[in-house]
């Protein structure tokens, strides 16, 4: 299948771009990407391909999406109270400096771009018409190496190929780093129609296949501290996170249920995994507590009837950030940014959670989820602001307070911040989406 963001291309980046896993193969352009069969890996409202249909098995069609009244929302009780959250002050952010990655030149679509953990590497996607490559340059925008995997029919391998020496359409997506920046792991469907995992090096031409099922894999998270990957397959017929020791490509399953866990995401100290598990327009948080029983630890940190996308924990561990559909209006379509403790430790419904919005009226990255600065304090975001061209803003999540990023540039997505505080988005440039950097004076 075939997400937006994974927004606008054939399926899961991260088995995304959207935030769907579904069942079929569908295009759109730059912002999608694939992963499991058969799992209702559906868009959630608001986001792009919401108003594609997607399967739901032997339960039909998707149901339209129907806002429920606040004293259903809360189970009986008082209607949950907005309250201002956060608050926008009317301050700017002036960056050191800000830059295209890339030369720019027209005619593709790059997005989705991801930092090496020592920041001196960067990769992205790159579009031309339905083919995605991955391209890795360095922090100064030096072409490293590019990733383009297609299925070899003389041995049904697996290698690089330029993109203007093949014919069929490959698509490949979904990079995640090893610990020391050396490796990575990038989903392919090889031009074979089929997603599975694929192990490459900085500098080497080969690759190993890490998957081989006729159902999907993919969304991929490797763990910051040893050789261990996280992914979500969709050979159980809904979508669960299994773990892979990568000296062995041996297969652990994390989870089990009759609903899909998408985006599972390592802790920094790679003991814990925080994950969405749900369907249609309802999912919630989950956390693994611990890795090695996965079962007992497992617990729901959001449980009302909103939906929540995407958490991804900040680098010191204590805090998790997240997407939700909550907001005063009760609008499906309307964003907003949540921070919670990573312990469970905060209400996980009603006005207790509903307190924890950071940021209102966002435009969500499924692709990565919230963008973390390194101090763990503050999450650079884009806001949902057209007559302002989407402008990017950083939060900070105790105060509560946003500053525009005064960047110049104009409908931005894909936001990313570095081990070093340098942030990396897409942005519009005559009508072509590229890659820039920004760096704060700090």
């Amino acid at each position: 299948m075939r997400f937006r963001g994974w927004a606008r291309t054939v399926l899961v980046a991260a088995i995304i771009a959207s935030v769907s896993l579904a069942t079929e193969g569908q295009s759109s352009m730059v912002d999608e990407d694939p992963v499991a069969e058969n799992v209702a890996w559906t868009v959630p409202p608001g986001l792009p391909g919401a108003d594609r249909a997607a399967k739901e098995g032997e339960a039909g069609a998707r149901k339209p999406y129907e806002p429920k009244g606040r004293e259903e929302i809360m189970r009986g009780s008082e209607p949950l109270p907005f309250e201002e959250p956060h608050r926008e002050v009317l301050m700017m952010i002036e960056p050191l400096w800000v830059r295209e990655l890339t030369e720019i030149a027209p005619g593709h679509n790059d997005s989705n771009p991801v930092w090496s953990p020592s920041g001196e590497l960067i990769a992205f996607e790159r579009s031309v018409g339905d083919k995605r490559e991955i391209v890795i340059v360095s922090s100064v925008g030096t072409v490293i190496q590019k990733v383009y995997l297609q299925l070899d029919g003389d041995d049904g391998g697996m290698q690089f190929f330029l993109p203007d020496t093949f014919e069929e359409v490959s698509y490949n997506s979904g990079l995640s780093w090893s610990p020391r920046g050396d490796r990575f792991v990038v989903m392919s469907n090889g031009g074979s129609g089929n997603y599975d995992l694929y192990l490459g090096a900085i500098g080497s031409e080969q690759t190993k296949r890490l998957t081989q099922h006729t159902a999907k894999d993919g969304l991929a998270h490797w763990s910051p501290v040893d050789d261990h990957l996280v992914f979500v397959s969709g050979r159980t017929g809904y979508g669960d996170i299994y773990l892979m020791d990568l000296a062995t490509t041996a297969l652990r399953r994390l989870t089990w249920g009759n609903k899909a866990y998408l985006y599972p995401q390592w802790s920094p100290d790679g003991q814990r995994i925080v994950m969405t598990y749900g369907s249609n327009e309802n999912h919630d948080i989950y956390l693994i507590a611990d890795v090695r029983e996965p079962l007992r630890t497992l617990r729901p940190l959001t449980t009302w009837p909103y939906d929540d996308l995407r958490p991804v924990w900040s680098p010191d561990g204590t805090k998790v950030a997240f997407y939700t559909n909550y907001n005063e209006e009760n609008d499906p379509k309307e964003w907003s940014l949540v921070v919670i403790a990573a312990d469970g430790s905060d209400p996980t419904e009603g006005e207790g959670l509903a307190m924890k919005v950071v940021a209102a009226d966002i435009i969500p990255d499924v692709e990565q989820g919230p963008a973390w600065m390194p101090d763990s304090k503050r999450i650079v975001y884009v806001k949902n602001d057209r007559q302002a061209y989407n402008p990017v803003y950083i939060v900070d999540v105790e105060q509560r307070a946003s500053l525009l990023l005064r960047t110049g540039a104009k409908m931005n997505h894909d936001v990313t911040c570095s081990a070093d505080g340098t942030i990396a988005f897409r942005a519009q440039v005559e009508q072509w989406d590229h890659i820039h950097v920004a760096r704060l004076d700090e």
